[in-house]
């Protein structure tokens, strides 16, 4: 497949409105949003869906999140928009922030998985949003990576790895959150947590109270069918080995020290008393950083020629939860305490 680079670095753009008549007509096209980029296709068209599901080498049974340019467009897809989805819309929409409600008969069963609910966000990211908006029909848009890999946060990410294989690539900025939304189920009067992201439990729990966290955040146990993505299968992994190492520098720093063919991905602060390669990937006194750049080092790691790549692991509070589940999966849920 013949796959076209188009330019997506302002609104105006003409490989905005291109995107936008491309997807309009069934086509499957990575957009950049303010998370990570997305493999986007009309949501409305089931041939278009399964074409996503084609690229990626995604299991049928994982739903995807339909992403909207405006609060209008969020009432036709859904069942009820429950008080709670409106105070969270109100606080955090445009953002990365991802709602699961009751899915209408709008939307075919392929967004999700057959189930009686729909994830749906509207981005912040103005080219995303334009593209939603110029192609008329709202984009079911999972990351643009092949499944189970590192998501990608650069269009260099996802043109090595979806070149070929889809329609076309927005070119754009890199994503400034860097982890996919926080995703929070509010059908039939819930209020659970599911996957968390650049919203923090924190901040949702600041507008609508407190808020269950699933047990599939920080556990592989999964016995019920998933109601969002990146629940329960082992995702963001690079060909390195990856192991999660839970201690604070100076214990993370003596561990690595005796280990050989390996290298460490660590926080800004541990890179001085480290001689093994090593990549830092954010500083501990700002998670943000954190969850801006741990993909591109899961992908940066397989550069190196190690079998095994050390994280030093964030604290679970605020943003770093959402590093820490990211990190987890990428490790196959082998994790070190020291």
């Amino acid at each position: 497949m013949n796959t076209v680079l188009l330019d997506g670095f302002d609104i105006s753009s003409d490989g905005v409105s291109r995107a936008a008549h491309m997807l309009s007509r069934g086509a499957v096209v990575a957009i950049p949003t303010e998370t990570v980029y997305g493999l986007a296709a009309n949501a409305f068209d089931a041939d278009a869906v399964r074409r996503i599901f084609a690229a990626k080498g995604r299991p049928q049974d994982n739903p995807l999140i339909v992403h909207i340019s405006s609060i209008d467009e969020l009432y036709p897809l859904v069942t009820e928009v429950p008080e709670t989805a409106k105070k969270l819309a109100d606080a955090f929409w445009p953002g990365p922030l991802t709602m699961v409600l009751g899915k209408s008969d709008l939307l075919p069963d392929e967004i999700s998985a057959g189930l009686d609910t729909v994830a749906i966000r509207m981005p912040s990211h103005p080219v995303a949003r334009e593209i939603i908006r110029l192609s008329g029909c709202p984009l079911a848009a999972p990351s643009a990576n092949i499944s189970g890999r590192p998501s990608p946060t650069t269009a260099e990410h996802v043109v090595n790895d979806m070149m070929g294989k889809i329609d076309g690539i927005v070119m754009s900025d890199n994503s400034s959150v860097g982890v996919e939304s926080t995703v929070i189920l509010l059908a039939d009067g819930q209020k659970r947590l599911l996957r968390p992201g650049g919203i923090t439990l924190e901040m949702l729990e600041s507008v609508i109270g407190e808020v269950d966290v699933d047990r599939a955040v920080l556990s592989s146990e999964v016995t019920e069918k998933v109601s969002s993505p990146g629940m329960k299968y082992k995702h963001y992994s690079p060909s390195t080995n990856i192991v999660l190492i839970n201690a604070d520098s100076d214990r993370y720093c003596k561990f690595i020290a005796d280990k050989v063919d390996c290298a460490a991905i660590c926080f800004a602060e541990d890179a001085a008393m480290l001689s093994c390669p090593k990549i830092v990937y954010g500083t501990s006194a700002d998670q943000y950083t954190l969850a801006h750049g741990i993909f591109d080092a899961l992908r940066r790691v397989d550069t190196l020629g190690v079998s095994c790549g050390y994280v030093h692991a964030p604290d679970r509070s605020g943003v770093g939860l959402a590093v820490y589940n990211r990190l987890l999966r990428a490790a196959g849920f082998e994790v070190i305490d020291l």
